[in-house]
């Protein structure tokens, strides 16, 4: 049997990831050989060559796994930004999708969005830090949540205050002000901050 060559398994490994990353399943063997510019024989020997030096598992049509990464992985997508501030108006545009592993975030219906202000500084959350929101309606007392109120939405600590029949949406900032509603809707609670050292 002829040696691979090296930097064709690399293309073809780095095509499967990358397409898994965007798509959130395997590609098919054909769109392996027309991603990496061969025939499907060729891009067949070498997925099963990637697969016996434990690079990837393959185990039919559109079951082609990396193994250098946590398989069990969420596709989340980043929304762009959230007023950490006043409120501002919410915008749902998908900037890209980024893959979380389970084993660090866990599983669960997620969005990612850019804090923009210095409300929430005091929670650890900064200008330009990226917050993972689970996506729920509800919230409980002193949770951080991503609040729309008449078509804006913030990001503060929630409390409910029923016997004065308001929300009080709290910044982390002493120099700023709680925010008074009546009501508003709770499209998430923010889990964790991924942000630059």
């Amino acid at each position: 049997m002829r040696s691979k060559d090296k930097s064709l398994l690399a293309e073809i490994e780095r095509f499967v990831c990358n397409y898994i990353d965007k798509h959130g399943y395997s590609p098919a063997m054909q769109e392996v050989a027309d991603g990496v510019g061969v025939g499907k024989s060729t891009a067949y020997r070498y997925i099963t060559q990637l697969c016996a030096d434990g690079v990837i598992d393959y185990s039919g049509v559109r079951s082609i796994t990396s193994m250098r990464t946590d398989a069990r992985a969420v596709r989340v997508p980043v929304l762009g930004e959230v007023a950490c501030g006043v409120p501002k108006l919410a915008e749902e545009n998908i900037d890209e999708y980024v893959r979380l592993p389970v084993a660090l975030f866990g599983s669960g219906d997620y969005f990612i969005l850019r804090a923009n202000g210095d409300s929430m500084t005091g929670a650890g959350i900064d200008d330009g830090d990226l917050v993972l929101i689970r996506r729920q309606s509800y919230a409980e007392d002193g949770q951080i949540v991503v609040a729309l109120t008449e078509n804006e939405a913030t990001l503060k600590r929630f409390y409910a205050e029923p016997a004065r029949h308001r929300i009080r949406l709290h910044p982390e900032n002493p120099r700023l002000s709680d925010i008074y509603v009546e009501a508003c809707e709770i499209q998430g609670v923010a889990v964790k901050v991924l942000k630059d050292l």
